[in-house]
């Protein structure tokens, strides 16, 4: 934005130079990209921060001047001679969207000449970007950059119904024609003023080519209002049409400076127009607004700054900016100008008092309060010990948080699974990346189709990655899950055959897992999921919490996902698994005594798990039962039909004695005891 500093001096004094006036402002907050000198004129450059758009009306900016200097601030009076005609005999308005539009005033100049505007006025709207057009126009324009309040002027004359102003909401699909000659179609989440029966302007960004100013306007008819900033921010973008209208409105105006706007363009219409003002202002406000008050505790200034500026000081740092305050109990109550809505809160204050104190003469020191040597937390660490652990048998893979709703679908979730429960993207480039995941499965099925689709064949894969649950909060609850996925055969090599990468491989992967992790109270029970194969699913249980679980996937989904090969994969909760283990390991001496192995083959009936047969043993508490490991199950020749056979190798040891043979046979003849006694097996 260019500002001529002839005319910034008509408000306030300045005796800087325009190196010194650009440093001063740009060290308080108003950054100045640097100046040029145009003819007698100086014209400075600024690049105002979004927060500051009161700075984009130069009485507003001579405010800052003011304060930095303590010079006077000129506002310029106003002197109208009206006219003995009401304006509520020519206008009336009305607003049937007074949630986009608060408030709406409207004056009447009657008899004006159209003319070129004064040189001075010419000079000074070239030197701040803007193209002189004619007196009306450039007056609204003149008014606009001095008091940052936008204004638009019609003839009265071409307004349909003369009598009547209407604000409301366009129609879906109507059609406008604004000013630069282009026809916009228009929605109902847009704003336009009306001479109640055809729209004569896009409210707060341009005016319609029905009423503009012509050669012969004779009749002007003025409007000052004030439009929501996110209204008139979603119009512009819509139509990708935007003005100095719409840069000020959706940066926040004045709702109070705007009758001052409207007088001030009256008056300069009165004068430099011939116009005569018609007495009276029609406004219209439905819901009067109150100044924010704010309190400002002078030692919370000092606390957050590191200074020691007096409340007198402070106080005087605000009278400046022409602050209106009280002091009350050793606290300052502060009213808040309606041009300064970036002032919010107690701390936007003492930025306004660290700003005039200069921040230059803030002292520096070093930050206070409790070191720590920093590093990994024992979640963080666990995290990376889990993924170093997997990064020995499979690849880590990196998807998209976003996926297609469509994906519960291919997984056969029913209706009714807390899965499809999802947070939604407002703005998702596509549908395919629509909602927050609740699972990993997806990307992972997703990661084996595309490498498959590129033969490659020998996949394994696993990722860590946060899944979304909505809730009652704003935001959604984060959980970080751990998912893998095998597919294929193993690589050949001169040490081993290769390895069919099925549902056994990647549960020896989960055991290695939660063995270096030290996890030994562990148990896989037999599940149901809808994704996964029946029969071929287990849920992973620590300490009576169900906290996975792993499966080859279902032929159907398979399908669906155009895979032809087998897969398996699992899914694990991390956060819970972490709070299961706690924050220490256990551990145990090596015993100086030996061990003793015995083997046990019995038959059981087929339906019989080996994991209830270890169930049984261990159920039995026997000290000296150190572990217990099945080595060979066998169905078939020489075993009964309807029979299988399961041979396990125990081993015992004692940690305070060497073991007697007759201990050991004892503690054999009571598990096969209670091996017959529970599951009927019988010694092979």
């Amino acid at each position: 934005m260019g500002v001529s500093l002839n005319w910034l001096k008509k408000y306030v004094d300045i005796d800087w130079s325009p190196e010194e006036l650009a440093h001063r402002l740009t060290m308080a907050g108003v950054a100045v990209e640097g100046w040029q000198e145009q003819g007698s004129d100086t014209v400075l450059e600024l690049d105002l921060t979004p927060n500051r758009g009161d700075c984009l009306g130069l009485i507003n900016l001579a405010r800052e001047v003011s304060a930095l200097n303590a010079q006077e601030l000129r506002i310029p009076e106003i002197k109208i001679k009206p006219a003995v005609e009401k304006v509520e005999e020519y206008i009336k308005v009305e607003i049937v969207a007074p949630d986009l539009c608060p408030r709406y005033a409207a004056r009447l100049v009657k008899n004006v000449s159209i003319k070129a505007s004064p040189e001075w006025m010419q000079e000074a709207l070239i030197n701040s970007g803007i193209r002189p057009i004619n007196n009306i126009v450039d007056i609204t324009n003149y008014v606009m950059l001095e008091t940052n309040q936008p204004l638009h002027a019609f003839d009265y004359n071409l307004l349909g119904d003369k009598k009547r102003i209407l604000v409301r909401r366009a129609g879906d699909g109507e059609k406008f024609t604004t000013l630069d000659g282009v026809e916009r179609v228009l929605d109902s989440e847009m704003l336009v003023i009306t001479d109640g029966s055809k729209a004569v302007a896009l409210a707060g960004i341009m005016g319609g080519e029905n009423s503009e100013i012509q050669d012969d306007t004779c009749d002007v008819l003025l409007e000052s209002a004030n439009f929501l900033a996110p209204s008139i921010r979603k119009t512009s973008k819509r139509l990708g049409l935007r003005s100095d209208s719409s840069l000020r409105f959706e940066k926040g105006a004045d709702i109070e400076g705007l009758i001052y706007a409207l007088n001030r363009t009256a008056a300069l219409m009165q004068d430099l127009a011939g116009g005569e003002v018609v007495q009276g202002i029609c406004d219209i406000y439905p819901q009067p607004r109150n100044p924010l008050s704010l309190t400002l505790r002078p030692e919370r200034v000092d606390y957050l700054l590191g200074t020691s500026i007096s409340p007198d000081e402070i106080k005087q740092y605000l009278q400046r900016l022409k602050f209106g305050i009280k002091e009350e109990d050793g606290q300052i109550s502060v009213d808040i100008p309606f041009y300064r809505p970036d002032i919010q809160m107690e701390v936007d204050l003492i930025e306004e008092v660290a700003r005039l104190y200069g921040y230059g003469n803030i002292p520096a020191s070093l930050p206070e309060g409790e070191s720590s040597s920093g590093g990994l937390n024992s979640y963080q660490k666990f995290r990376q010990q889990l993924n170093e652990i997997l990064a020995q048998s499979l690849s880590e893979v990196v998807n998209y948080s976003f996926i297609n709703p469509a994906d519960f679908d291919l997984l056969l979730l029913p209706a009714d699974s807390p899965l499809r429960n999802v947070v939604k993207i407002a703005n998702p480039l596509s549908e395919e990346q629509s909602v927050m995941r609740t699972l990993l499965l997806p990307g992972l099925l997703e990661t084996i189709q595309r490498n498959l689709s590129r033969q490659n064949q020998n996949l394994a894969f696993f990722e860590m990655g946060q899944v979304f649950i909505p809730a009652n909060e704003l935001l959604p609850m984060e959980e970080l899950k751990l998912g893998a996925i095998v597919s294929g055969k193993s690589e050949l090599n001169w040490l081993k055959h290769r390895v069919e990468l099925e549902f056994f491989f990647l549960k020896g992967i989960m055991e290695d897992l939660l063995q270096q992790l030290g996890v030994i109270d562990y148990e896989f029970k037999e599940t149901q999921n809808p994704s996964y194969h029946p029969g071929r699913t287990a849920s992973l249980w620590v300490k009576d919490q169900e906290i996975a679980v792993i499966g080859e996937l279902h032929p159907l989904v398979l399908e669906n996902y155009d895979i032809k090969e087998r897969a398996s994969a699992f899914e694990l909760d991390i956060e819970k698994l972490f709070s299961l283990l706690g924050s220490s390991k256990k551990v145990e001496s090596i015993s100086r005594y030996p061990a003793v192995e015995r083997d046990i083959a019995i038959l059981l009936d087929q339906e019989i798990k080996a994991s209830q047969v270890i169930s049984v043993i261990k159920g039995m508490n026997n000290p000296l039962l150190y572990n217990l490991k099945l080595f060979d199950l066998y169905s078939g020749a020489q075993v009964p039909k309807g029979k299988k056979s399961m041979a396990f190798k125990a081993i015992f040891q004692s940690a305070e004695r060497t073991l007697t043979d007759a201990e050991v046979s004892h503690s054999m003849d009571n598990l096969l005891e209670q091996l017959k006694k529970q599951l009927g097996a019988v010694l092979r």
